[in-house]
């Protein structure tokens, strides 16, 4: 084998040995003794090729903030592949990158350091907010709480819980476990609130449902009753309003069975009605007969006949019964215009003939004479006298007197 041309970085013996120049000497790498020089070359510079590449790579890990950790070793295994290695090529520029990559590394180190240090601060916070939620939601009134939202919103925390304990950064162990101890003791005074609040409510709802059974068993015993139950019934209906609830599924179906006597009730009801208004027609119509000729009084004069009228008209009213519900007010406020018209009548008459006022109106009447005649001789004599003063008095005085005379007439 010829010895190849110059080649900057190795060249080949006429033996086929391949040596690699380093500084000022050179070195062994290999035989290539079955070839051309070139091709000899050509072998140990994809070595070479092979380990720039590797270094390549490690430089753009590093450059995009890979664990320093992981950079560290990586340049420890290649420094140990580059020295010695038996390939033709720039070593030493190898080594010096790995070099620069052992200061990156530190560098990497403070930084990635201070990033973690930042993400565990901000992972602490954020499990600290978890448990002071739950805290939050332990502090609730349980007589004023939303069980249903309350657990949703717990069983919540519990899942953000898992997902930043699987996912997140690890957070020392003292810490880890003080916050667990509140979470856990948020979780169970809520679990314990509600287990008390809903053992309370399920006490509450058998009373309820024990006072509810009770008033239908009084209300089915007034089914055979039939219209006759309805008041009692209606008392049972306030009652039933006042106990309050036994639970969605429960009411439904109490309610139910107490509607149910109450349907029969007022069916019965409903029938001794229909009977009534049968026959509660034919009285309103002889009551309206009643009114026709009860009427005419309203513009009557004779008090006697006024009221000997309307006597036997009511008298025969009272015999007749009762109307329809509905026609009960119209027909009495008829009726009830007719008497006092005849009850005026007796007013009028006891105006005119009381004997007490009649005297006392004949007594007025004397002394109002008497003042009259006085009055007008005063009159006469102020006339007679050309005194105008006196006049005037004494004309006025008369004037008004007369005035009383006529009233009392």
């Amino acid at each position: 084998m010829a010895t190849s041309e110059q080649h900057p970085w190795g060249r080949v013996d006429d033996t086929g040995t391949v040596y690699v120049r380093e500084g000022d000497g050179e070195r062994v790498v290999g035989e290539y003794p079955d070839g051309t020089a070139e091709e000899a070359l050509a072998y140990f510079e994809r070595k070479y090729t092979d380990l720039a590449g590797q270094v390549g790579l490690l430089e753009q890990r590093a450059r995009r903030g890979a664990p320093a950790n992981d950079i560290a070793k990586s340049v420890a295994n290649l420094r140990s592949a580059v020295e010695g290695a038996n390939a033709v090529g720039d070593l030493a520029s190898l080594l010096t990158r790995l070099d620069a990559l052992g200061g990156t590394v530190e560098e990497l180190t403070e930084q990635q350091s201070a990033e973690a240090k930042a993400a565990l601060d901000a992972a602490i916070a954020a499990r600290t907010a978890i448990v002071e939620q739950a805290e939050a939601l332990a502090a609730q009134d349980p007589a004023r709480t939303q069980w249903k939202t309350t657990s949703a919103e717990l069983d919540a925390l519990f899942a953000q819980w898992q997902a930043h304990q699987h996912d997140g950064p690890r957070i020392p162990k003292n810490e880890a476990n003080e916050l667990w101890k509140r979470f856990r003791a948020a979780r169970s005074t809520i679990e314990h609130n509600r287990k008390a609040f809903f053992a309370e409510l399920d006490t509450q709802h058998r009373d309820v449902r024990n006072r509810k059974n009770a008033l239908i068993e009084e209300a089915e015993k007034l089914i055979p009753l039939g219209a006759d139950g309805v008041p009692e019934y209606r008392r049972l209906l306030d009652q039933w309003k006042a106990a309050g609830r036994a639970g969605k599924k429960n009411d439904d179906a109490l309610w139910a069975r107490f509607k149910a006597a109450g349907d029969a009730i007022y069916s019965a009801k409903a029938e001794v009605d229909a009977r009534d208004s049968a026959e509660y027609e034919a009285n309103l119509q002889q009551k309206l007969a009643l009114l026709d000729e009860a009427e005419p009084l309203l513009k009557a004069t004779e008090r006697e006949t006024a009221r000997a009228q309307l006597l036997s008209i009511q008298e025969r009213w009272d015999q007749i019964g009762r109307v329809p519900r509905d026609q009960v007010r119209p027909i009495e406020d008829r009726l009830r215009r007719v008497e006092a018209a005849v009850r005026r009548l007796d007013e009028e008459h006891w105006e005119k003939n009381n004997p007490e006022k009649k005297a006392r109106s004949e007594g007025l009447a004397s002394q109002l004479n008497a003042a009259i005649a006085k009055l007008e001789q005063e009159l006469a004599d102020a006339q007679a006298t050309g005194d105008s003063a006196k006049v005037k008095a004494a004309q006025e005085a008369l004037d008004a007197r007369k005035i009383w005379l006529d009233a009392l007439g």
